[in-house]
């Protein structure tokens, strides 16, 4: 064989047909024209390298716009046959009822004439079940009104676990009835077996349905809506349910059965028709209604009374994005609603009848979901509204933890609201087919963001504890009713200490966070060094405050609550930064002062203090005996309990201070506690008054001389004196 011949044999071998298998298996067996086709290919796939060719065809290299015209080119192509298919099986659409003979109506009355007395007989035990039922169902209404958490919640399973006794017993008896009373002792037929199955499907769903809207009784009710509400909804649900239940667990196993699946599915489509027929009554119906509960929410505070409305209220009048996106869909909710229903039209028209229960099983899942979400995002409404309760020991000593909480709780729980929405709708787009969500999950770009997203929670959760936990410790401390009273040094260290420790805890956290995101940190603290050494030299007098307050405060010069003077500005200190002090004059006017602007500071309130009395005397008077009454109005003061308390130390004399032109000034002083002396110097200045004034001591003032003036010879002008009863 020659090398023309193995070559051809090698190109024919494609197709994979038997004489081609059988050549390529002759050339295989052959050294030479093996070793002859080894030596073609190596020379064909040598020759381009050689002539200087690239041995691979260049990549091309796309541009954003044309790969976005791409993808945009898919995705219409896409839609566009999407459409189109939809089109062609709307236009087959007949062939869904093509099987339908005419007589189906009458082989399912005879089916029920099979089935009447199982029927009459389940229905009426159940009935009167329910009847006998409804008198517990009221008195646990009544019951649940006022009732604490756990009492309610034990209504709540006892009413349900009732409901579906009841459904049990009555099932129980129509298989009872079924065994022992048709046909042969001990057996049942297929059909009263497919009945019952279906009856007990359809009546535990519908137990479902009332134990989440509970339209007997309102406080145990798990979805926020009125009473007509809950009762409207829970009659349109029951009846879709038992039309598609009967339906298809019934009715169209009968017909398949009885005419032909062909029939059974045109049964089945009819069925669905008309359930969508009847679902958009009901959207058209209640569209304003549904709309109202969702703009206003005046349903879900009907639906509860006394202090919970009050609660509710407020938990649905935040104006939060969950809000204000329910205000969105209100005005086009029913217009959702229809399209849902045509897309579900359309897939009963084209479908498969495993497609159709595809649909409606997911519909299912996401109308679970959704009432799920609901539950769970009243539950938190609801949270948020009442807020955090602390027990009053804990409240009591940390009496800002509680306000502390609740303005945390809120938007802790808005988030968690927001993400719970966003859940359902991932939830409900996979379901749909839209996103591959379990696949997108079970990647490793899945597993990382998820894996951040929790992580990334856990730091911020962590970081909360620890900045609550140093707050309730700063707050315990500053706390007088517990432990010693602190001082002002110590109240002046905590509250820095808080502010400081804040910032730290903020700085930290983000790192932490964009570390766990995946973002280098280093470049950005190297960033933060050069701006920082940037706004250092444009900032230097704000450099220069900080740096002057931690000297003071490593000095302890300036604590809150002293009263201090500087920079010509005398008040008591309302708050300490690292930057500036904050003082208020007598006057009630608040100054801001800069420490770079402060060059001495003056504290009247370190240690202890010092009233200085300067008393001034006549001249006439004797020292000794303005001693003694000083000494003896001082004494006086003492017998005050209160004025004692703040008294240091005894009185001082100081003597003779000095000479003035009209009176001998004596001096004395008293010590007292920090900041008390100016009360206890009006004090002792009013007794001080009193005993001058009982000892006849006088105290000069400023007095006026007239001088008429006098001749050379001594003569002056007369004076005339008015005297009683005259004018002058």
């Amino acid at each position: 064989m020659g090398l023309a011949g193995a070559t051809s044999a090698a190109s024919e071998a494609a197709p994979a047909t038997p004489p081609a298998l059988a050549t390529l298996l002759e050339v295989l067996k052959d050294d030479a024209a093996r070793a002859a086709l080894i030596a073609e290919l190596e020379a064909t796939l040598a020759t381009p390298a050689e002539a200087g060719a690239p041995a691979t065809a260049p990549v091309e290299t796309i541009s954003v716009g044309r790969r976005i015209a791409l993808i945009t080119q898919g995705v219409g192509e896409d839609i566009a046959g999407s459409i189109e298919n939809l089109w062609n099986g709307l236009q087959s659409g007949q062939s869904v009822f093509s099987g339908l003979r005419g007589d189906e109506l009458g082989i399912l009355l005879k089916a029920l004439q099979d089935l009447l007395v199982v029927i009459v007989i389940t229905v009426a035990s159940f009935l009167l079940l329910r009847r006998l039922a409804m008198r517990y169902y009221n008195s646990v209404a009544r019951k649940a009104k006022g009732a604490g958490i756990l009492r309610t919640i034990g209504l709540f399973i006892g009413s349900n676990l009732t409901d579906v006794m009841v459904v049990i017993i009555a099932w129980m008896l129509g298989y009872a009835v079924t065994i022992f009373a048709f046909g042969e002792f001990g057996t049942i037929d297929i059909l009263q077996s497919m009945y019952l199955n279906a009856f007990l499907i359809v009546e535990m769903t519908k137990v479902a349905i009332r134990a989440v809207l509970s339209p007997v009784a309102s406080r145990l009710r798990l979805v926020p809506v009125s009473d007509v509400g809950a009762r409207a909804v829970t009659r349109y649900l029951s009846f879709v349910v038992s039309v598609l239940g009967y339906g298809q667990l019934l009715i169209v196993p009968i017909v398949n059965q009885r005419a032909s699946f062909a029939a059974g599915n045109g049964v089945s489509a009819l069925i669905s028709v008309l359930v969508l027929i009847y679902l958009v009554y009901i959207v058209l119906r209640r569209r304003r209604d549904v709309a109202a509960w969702l703009a206003s929410g005046t349903e879900m505070r009907d639906a509860v009374s006394g202090d919970d409305a009050e609660v509710v209220e407020r938990a649905t009048g935040q104006g939060g994005l969950l809000v204000r996106l329910l205000h969105s869909v209100a005005a086009v909710w029913h217009w959702l609603a229809l399209t849902y229903l045509g897309v579900m039209f359309a897939i009963v028209m084209t479908q498969p009848a495993d497609r159709t229960f595809a649909a409606i099983t997911g519909s299912a899942k996401i109308l679970g979901a959704v009432i799920l979400a609901t539950l769970v995002s009243g539950w938190l409404a609801r949270a948020v509204g009442r807020g955090i309760a602390l027990p009053k020991d804990i409240s009591a000593k940390l009496p800002l933890l509680e306000n502390r909480i609740n303005r945390f709780v809120p938007r802790a729980f808005g988030f968690l609201r927001l993400a719970l929405l966003i859940c359902v709708l991932l939830f409900s787009f996979d379901v749909m087919g839209l996103l591959d969500m379990r696949g997108w999950l079970d990647s490793q770009v899945g597993q990382s963001f998820t894996g951040k997203v929790f992580s990334v929670g856990a730091i911020l959760i962590v970081a909360f504890g620890i900045w609550l936990a140093m707050t309730s410790f700063v707050d315990y401390k500053l706390n007088p009713e517990y432990g010693s009273i602190p001082t002002a040094r110590e109240k002046t260290l905590l509250t820095l200490l808080r502010n400081a420790t804040t910032i730290a805890l903020v700085v930290f956290t983000m790192m932490f966070t964009l570390s766990e995101i995946g973002l280098d940190i280093g470049p950005l603290l190297a960033s933060a060094g050069v701006l920082g050494l940037a706004i250092g030299f444009g900032a230097q007098k704000m450099v220069q405050d900080i740096i002057t307050g931690i000297f003071i405060q490593f000095e302890n010069a300036i604590n809150v609550g002293d009263v201090i003077t500087v920079s010509g500005i005398t008040g008591a200190v309302e708050r300490l930064s690292v930057r500036s002090v904050s003082l208020r004059d007598a006057h009630g006017v608040f100054h801001i002062i800069p420490f770079s602007s402060v060059d001495m500071v003056s504290n009247f309130m370190k240690e202890f203090s010092f009233h200085v009395c300067d008393m001034g005397i006549a001249y006439r008077e004797s020292v000794e005996e303005a001693k003694a009454a000083m000494f003896d109005a001082f004494e006086t003061l003492m017998q005050d309990l209160e004025m004692k308390r703040e008294i240091l130390a005894p009185l001082e004399w100081f003597g003779i201070q000095s000479f003035g032109d009209n009176a001998v000034v004596l001096r004395v002083r008293i010590k007292t506690v920090p900041g008390k002396q100016w009360a206890v110097g009006r004090a002792y200045n009013g007794i001080l008054k009193e005993v001058f004034d009982a000892r006849g001591i006088e105290i000069p003032f400023p007095q006026q001389t007239i001088w008429f003036g006098e001749a050379k010879d001594g003569s002056t002008q007369p004076i005339r004196l008015a005297g009683k009863g005259e004018t002058a």
